[in-house]
């Protein structure tokens, strides 16, 4: 498993990348099956270079747009609005409302009494 270079990944067309792509998350896969099953890993570093070729690949792929990216998905349809965010009401100042609520909450309280 030899580290990818940012070099060498972008000197790669869509369809390779996509390849490389799909190769490394399968043996990631792979090395996770095996220490899952309490394997000891011949190489135990081989994960987080799996991890970082992965990262590598996304990064540039999101660098170059979205034509790079066949599997990405647009950020927003076209033609569709986005909804309007909503806040909660604020707060009322208490007033003369809430006294009288106070005060019939005491009577109903001394009724039960």
């Amino acid at each position: 498993m030899a580290l990818l270079r940012t070099k060498e990944i972008r000197a790669m067309d869509t369809a390779a990348r996509d390849k490389r792509l799909r190769e490394l998350r399968d043996e990631l896969m792979h090395e996770r099956g095996v220490a899952a099953m309490g394997g000891a890993p011949p190489n135990p570093g081989k994960i987080r270079a799996l991890r970082k070729n992965i990262a590598r690949i996304y990064t540039i792929q999101s660098q170059e747009g979205p034509s790079a990216a066949p599997s990405a998905a647009p950020a927003t349809t076209p033609g569709r609005k986005e909804p309007e965010k909503t806040r909660a009401p604020a707060k009322e100042e208490p007033g003369e409302a809430d006294e009288l609520e106070d005060e019939l909450d005491e009577d109903v309280e001394e009724d039960k009494a």
